[in-house]
């Protein structure tokens, strides 16, 4: 027998949440494995259907769920909105940095290393992402803001976009932001007569 439900929980970057019964009663733990058909991932809000388990301790579960109404465009939306210009500024970021390198003012290795650390953030991400909705050994938080810190947040913003992962979690975003304005602080510092000079001894240094 199928019941109807809305998602009243749900943490994506985990991959599971909790469904709410129309008309009441205990909530359904929902896993994104119990989803009948891949396709979207769900939100808040969302009216599902499904079949009613329990699993070995005797609580409910979720199984074989399908969406039957398409998410509201409040919902659609707000996860539209979430975040919407962040792609824009880590492309934005690496126009200004390429600007910086091909008038002198940075050494093109620069550029070279953010683009480097960027892709590696983009690729953690997403095995981190794989790594939450099969319940493997996930990556440490501290792991991904170091890559941030050290250049590859540009990379890490479009993959919290692209992959909506650690998007929506307050105090990652707390101290993922804090990386950035070190990390363009310590950019800022390069690009004075000081810091140019600094960098250049240990570009020296590293040849």
């Amino acid at each position: 027998m199928r019941y109807q439900g809305k998602i009243t929980s749900w943490k994506d970057d985990k991959g599971f949440g909790f469904i709410s019964p129309n008309g009441g009663g205990e909530q359904f733990f929902l896993h994104i494995k119990a989803f009948a058909r891949s396709g979207r991932r769900p939100v808040v809000g969302d009216i599902v259907t499904y079949e009613q388990a329990a699993d070995a301790k005797g609580r409910g579960r979720a199984e074989s769920v399908v969406f039957v109404e398409p998410r509201s465009r409040l919902a659609a939306a707000k996860e539209t909105s979430s975040g919407g210009g962040l792609p824009l500024l880590a492309v934005l970021f690496f126009v200004f940095v390429a600007a910086c390198a091909l008038t002198g003012k940075l050494p093109l290795i620069v550029v070279g290393f953010y683009a480097g650390a960027s892709l590696l953030a983009f690729v953690v991400y997403a095995w981190d992402k794989s790594a939450a909705e099969k319940n493997h050994w996930r990556t440490a938080e501290s792991s991904l803001h170091m890559i941030a810190l050290f250049g590859g947040w540009p990379g890490a913003l479009v993959a919290q976009r692209v992959l909506r992962h650690k998007s929506s979690k307050a105090s990652f975003q707390a101290t993922f932001w804090a990386t950035v304005l070190i990390n363009c602080g310590v950019l800022g510092w390069m690009l004075t007569a000081k810091g140019a000079g600094a960098l250049r001894s240990v570009l020296a240094g590293v040849a």
